[in-house]
């Protein structure tokens, strides 16, 4: 089978790699293509994804969003067609599914955070196959046209399949020059550009001022970001993407404003505070009621102290399982 993937942002880097791997290792013909936007190309270096760089993202606008899915949808139709490719998969990319349809592909698409209403509005009606976690109710879906027909609910979080053959690089600390004998503390900048996150917080602000001069390390999402950061100073911003995940299991704290950094947290065992200001998902709404997320309201709550006690057991799932879910379509 002749398959397409697409990555829109970072996150879907690390999601679809050992999902690429393994289908290649079935005898699948895997092609790539991938947006730039935050640290999505740099990952995809990163980790070996040979790809084609398409488009660009082109700003958190509504107008700005709608001309950037309808210029990016076009181009990769043009680079698809002749192709002959028989699915296409994407986790939240609009880009890949509008193409995909113009050009009679079936496609497939993932996600795990449901109140992007946007984005699931246009792919969930236009995808064979939604992949989700069972978290998530299929009530909460069926608006946007996620039939019980196309639905597949896989247990767990997604990040416990992309990180069931992770073991951490403590590399990372050294590229850092972090001192071992100090608490680290983790820090993820606010997705400012995701439709589903429009709300000014002077929360993410404090917390910054009460980690300013401990040892903390901010990543940011987008250049604009990394100079504010900068300007602001006193947190060590990493110049390029880095070892996030092994970055994450040798923190003694993690403080995320978006989802997947918060997740990895909770699947390799570190402390972790969402300071998210939407609506909680149904995956994040699970993780607070067993006390594996906490949700920061007061930056007083933040205490930045080494670990008492070592990362817990950690849950490796098959991404198998994703694999045949998305093939189905």
């Amino acid at each position: 089978m002749r398959v397409w993937v697409d990555l829109t942002n970072s996150p879907h880097v690390l999601v679809m790699r050992p999902l690429i791997e393994r289908m290649r290792a079935g005898g699948h013909e895997v092609e790539v293509t991938a947006r730039d936007f935050a640290q999505t190309l740099e990952l995809c270096e990163r980790f070996g994804i040979a790809h084609t760089a398409i488009g660009r993202h082109r700003g958190g606008r509504m107008a700005d969003k709608a001309a950037g899915l309808v210029a990016r949808s076009l181009t990769l139709v043009r680079w698809a067609r002749g192709r002959s490719f028989d699915l296409a998969l994407g986790h939240g990319s609009n880009d890949v599914t509008i193409a995909a349809r113009a050009l009679g592909v079936p496609s497939a698409t993932a996600f795990d955070y449901e109140w992007a209403t946007v984005q699931h509005t246009v792919n969930c009606r236009l995808a064979r196959a939604v992949v989700v976690p069972d978290a998530i109710p299929p009530e909460r879906l069926r608006r946007y046209g996620a039939s019980e027909r196309k639905l597949h609910r896989y247990p767990g979080l997604k990040e416990e399949y992309y990180l069931a053959d992770f073991e951490p690089d403590p590399a990372v600390l050294d590229e850092l020059e972090l001192d071992r004998a100090q608490p680290l503390a983790v820090v993820r900048t606010p997705p400012a550009v995701s439709l589903y996150h429009r709300f000014e917080s002077p929360l993410f602000g404090q917390v910054l001022e009460r980690l300013r001069g401990r040892q903390a390390v901010v990543l940011p999402r987008t250049p604009e970001q990394r100079a504010e950061l900068i300007r602001r100073g006193g947190m060590i911003v990493p110049e390029r993407a880095i070892d996030a995940q092994s970055l994450v299991a040798f923190a003694d704290l993690v403080i995320s404003a978006g989802g997947t950094m918060n997740r990895e947290a909770v699947a390799l065992g570190t402390p972790v505070w969402t300071t998210f200001a939407g609506r909680l998902g149904a995956v994040d709404e699970r993780l607070a009621s067993e006390g594996r997320l906490h949700r920061l309201v007061d930056p007083a709550e933040v205490v930045l102290e080494r670990r008492s006690t070592p990362a817990g057991q950690r849950v490796r799932r098959d991404p198998n399982l994703l694999v045949d879910m998305l093939l189905s379509a």
